[in-house]
């Protein structure tokens, strides 16, 4: 053979006259000598091959030679743990080539044991016995993996399939949002298919590049799963929804939302075809009709307990569908539905198929009138919970109906509701029953304060828990009457509700019989030291949370009371009130107060000179913010944060 070198070839036997000089000789053959320089060790880590200038070294790595084919079979054959996710490590296609296979592609362990019994001996009795349990865990599937924004790409699915297979096996995936140069597409839901066969939910938020073909490998793969969730997928379809139909029986919950392709047809093959499903929420989704509805909740009817249909194109027909199907529905909530009239709500209220329903929430829709809403309490006679919110169109006649007719009610909450005033709060009060034990009324703008001139009705002995937030014309001569009528509160949030006084709040308190528990008078800022004082002596001994933030004319009297009288104070927030150092040190200094959370915050009177007060109250507290307390030094936070290493401290 031709070889060109700074070396000769000699044939036949050798040159050298020193047998030391021997091991510089390499035979290849009978006829053939290589000289070499003298070396410890010869080792090689890739090919060789003769070129013009003598050896040439492949600087490739010799595996990286073989095709993919011969990869897939060598890594089929990996044992899961360790070693599988020490060859994805070793580079992104060695990633992606094992994340593409499926599990059942996987050598199983009886062919990895038989292989290993020609090589090595066998493992004892309690190797074996760990073994099995691992493959007991490894079937759970209840792992929960969340990528959200820029981590949110395929490398990073690849990677999570390849990781959870041997811990158990991923059962819950939430993708929310996608990486705007490599987002998630339908390559990376392949790869979580393919190796996730126990995944049980699936959550996609804002994944414009995963499609029907992404879905396709979920429902082909993916046969346990509950829990669907698409949240602003515009590339997936009704096929898609189909698909998963056919090929995921256990489907329990699904929830689609602006999903600008999924429409009728979708709905109808899921409700056919998913026996088990019990919660649906559908919304803002144009190619949804009363036809798509319709089927889903006739197919589904003796298992379907939690309906949301929200900014959809239904008409009266889906309302009476309800009406008449939803026998096992237990929560029902509807939302933005502009083209169901009055017709609607009152054929699904008289329709009595709502028996069962429990909570019912609807939200802006013109819908609802006085006479609707009382149609619905007649139809829903175990309904426990409703919330009406921004239905303008509810006034004074029709909430004293609901409240005679739904004598199962135990909450009610209306928000934005103006047409409802003073007269008509008093009247459901005195008409609820016996269960009520909830109202809110949130920035009701129909309610105005005026005396109340006719004689006080019956009160309302079961209500606990009273909500008056930021509602202007909610005054004190409306919470003394709220007081008189409601003596067994235990529950006040009054936030917001800055045009009650000491003398419209005195009342109340001093009508509650069963002593308060939580009091919330954030915003009120015309309230005094009186009223706190009034409040910590007669309930000081069941109070265990009182919020005074922005009540500006609270001051260190108030605190002095609450540390003489408050044996159960936890949470204590006096933000923006007046307070000042030696208000602080009254507190340190009561002995029987437990203060688990303080808030300062904007107390611009309180200084350095209250750090010894606080290590004390150290002992208890868990939460404590100082935030825009322009008096307290960084050093001081310092100082705290090394000494009440059990608190968080916000500053």
């Amino acid at each position: 053979m031709d070889f060109l070198g700074d070396d000769e070839i000699y044939s036949g036997g050798s040159f050298y006259t020193n047998s030391s000089d021997r091991g510089r000789l390499y035979s290849i053959g009978s006829r053939v000598d290589v000289y070499s320089p003298a070396c410890k060790r010869a080792r090689f880590s890739a090919p060789y091959h003769f070129g013009s200038s003598g050896f040439e070294q492949n600087k490739r790595p010799s595996i990286e030679v073989l095709p993919d084919e011969c990869l897939f079979e060598i890594f089929r054959r990996v044992p899961e743990g360790k070693e599988r996710s020490s060859c994805a490590c070793v580079s992104k296609k060695w990633l992606m080539l094992l994340s593409s296979i499926r599990r059942n592609e996987f050598c199983n362990g009886s062919a990895a044991a038989e292989e290993k019994e020609t090589v090595t001996p066998v493992l004892n009795d309690s190797e074996m016995v760990s073994c099995e349990e691992n493959k007991e865990v490894e079937s759970d599937g209840y792992l929960t993996r969340s990528l959200e924004g820029k981590k949110a790409t395929d490398m990073r699915l690849a990677a999570i399939a390849v990781g959870t297979s041997s811990r158990g096996g991923l059962g819950k995936l939430l993708i929310r949002g996608s990486n705007s140069v490599r987002g998630v597409t339908n390559l990376g839901l392949t790869t979580i298919a393919r190796g996730c066969p126990s995944l049980r939910a699936l959550s996609l938020w804002n994944v414009p590049f995963v499609g029907d073909e992404g879905l396709f490998e979920i429902a082909k793969e993916c046969h346990l799963l509950e829990k669907l969730d698409l949240t602003n997928c515009p590339s997936i379809s009704n096929k898609g929804l189909i698909a998963v139909a056919e090929n995921c029986p256990n489907l329990s919950s699904l929830n689609i939302e602006s999903c600008s392709k999924i429409g009728n047809e979708g709905l109808q093959t899921i409700g056919k075809l998913c026996p088990k499903l019990q919660s649906i929420s559908i919304k803002d989704c144009p190619l949804v009709g009363d036809h798509g509805v319709s089927c889903l909740l006739s197919s589904a009817s003796s298992v379907l307990t939690r309906v949301k249909l929200q900014a959809l194109n239904i008409t009266d027909i889906s309302l009476a569908v309800i009406g008449h199907y939803g026998k096992a529905v237990t929560n029902l909530a509807l939302s933005g539905l502009q083209h169901v009239s009055e017709k609607g709500f009152w054929v699904m209220g008289n329709a009595k198929g709502l028996q069962k329903l429990m909570c019912l929430t609807i939200t802006s829709c013109r819908g609802i009138t006085d006479v609707s809403l009382e149609a619905i309490a007649k139809g829903s006679v175990n309904m426990k919970q409703m919330c009406l919110r921004k239905c303008c169109f509810v006034s004074d006649n029709g909430l004293v109906a609901f409240a005679k007719a739904a004598g199962s009610l135990e909450s009610l909450q209306l928000e934005e509701c103006h047409r409802v005033s003073q007269s008509g709060i008093v009247a459901a009060l005195s008409n609820c029953g016996t269960k009520l034990k909830a109202l809110s009324l949130v920035k009701c703008m129909g309610i105005k304060d005026m005396a109340f001139r006719m004689s006080v009705p019956s009160p309302c002995c079961s209500l606990r828990y009273l909500s008056i937030r930021y509602c202007p014309g909610f005054g004190s001569a409306s919470l003394a009457m709220i007081g008189r009528l409601c003596p067994q509160l235990q529950h006040v949030d009054l936030s917001g509700l800055c045009g009650i006084t000491d003398a419209g709040l005195l009342p109340l308190l001093e009508s509650c019989e069963a002593g308060l528990v939580k009091v919330n008078l954030s915003g009120c800022m015309s309230l005094t030291d009186e009223v706190v004082s009034a409040l910590a002596r007669l309930h000081g001994g069941s109070l265990e949370l009182l919020n005074l933030d922005g009540c500006r004319k609270i001051t260190d009297a108030s605190l002095l009371a609450i540390a003489e009288n408050c044996l159960f104070l936890s949470d204590l927030d006096v933000s923006k009130c007046a307070v000042t150092d030696s208000g602080i040190t009254i507190l340190s200094s009561a002995e029987q107060l437990n203060l688990q959370v303080l808030s300062l915050s904007g107390c611009s009177e309180v200084s350095n000179k209250i750090l010894p007060c606080l290590k004390k109250m150290g002992r208890t507290l868990v939460g404590l913010n100082l935030q825009n307390c322009s008096s307290i030094s960084n050093s001081t936070i310092e100082l705290l944060v090394e000494s009440l290493w059990r608190c968080d401290i916000l500053s």
